[in-house]
């Protein structure tokens, strides 16, 4: 199965020259590593930066140069700082070609959750219901599975909801899958992991038709 870096680059290959990139926290942030070669894409981030570019080498932090989850970035050339209300025209104007979210939970028919666990303290939603009322290509990019072994790929979520029926792909350390009418379409499989193993980790109806590839990362 993949690594968090492995779903970061797995998503990379998603990318289409001249593209604009919302990139959430967590696993999505380590896409800006893994850009393929012959394509520009601009990445933004929803604080207020477009041109954010990889992870800087240790000891070249910049502390003031930051990302939505307040990890320390790098900006390209040409990349340009503004304010929040600046960075939310763009997404709430749909000037964002593909947003890539984490999550704790999306259910088959494209619902997502991954703002707030029930009980837990959280500063708030942040910027992630904006992103997903505005944007019309999502991809999220998560575990299959939570630290017990349950599925977060479901029939229906059980947190509350940041966006109703609008992630379009799904892709997990262990599959990449389309969402459908119908439920979740396996398109590819992780290195090492089987049809039988994705099934087993998927709660959401799970389509399954002829050979799945073994995806190439």
């Amino acid at each position: 199965m993949l690594d968090k870096n492995g779903i970061a680059k797995r998503i990379a290959k998603e990318l289409q020259d001249g593209w604009y990139v919302n990139l959430g926290i967590g696993i999505p942030t380590l896409i800006a590593n893994y850009i393929p070669q012959g394509i520009s894409v601009e990445f933004q981030s929803e604080n207020g930066i477009l041109g954010m570019g990889p992870f800087p080498f240790e000891g070249e932090e910049d502390a003031d140069l930051i990302n939505a989850g307040k990890q320390t970035i790098t900006a390209m050339k040409g990349a340009s700082i503004f304010d929040s209300a600046t960075s939310f025209a763009m997404i709430r104007g749909q000037h964002i070609n593909l947003t890539v979210l984490g999550a704790m939970e999306v259910a088959d028919n494209g619902d997502i959750a991954n703002w707030k666990i029930p009980g837990r303290m959280v500063k708030g939603m942040g910027g992630a219901m904006d992103l997903v009322a505005s944007a019309e290509n999502i991809i999220v990019a998560m575990m299959h599975t939570n630290k017990r072994g349950q599925s977060k790929l479901l029939r229906q979520c059980t947190l509350p909801l940041t966006g109703t029926r609008c992630v379009k792909k799904v892709v997990t350390n262990l599959a990449v899958m389309d969402i459908t009418p119908n439920g979740f379409k396996l398109l590819e499989r992780a290195p090492g992991v089987s049809v039988e193993d994705i099934q087993n980790a998927t709660e959401g109806r799970l389509i399954v038709e002829g050979d799945i590839p073994e995806m190439e990362v």
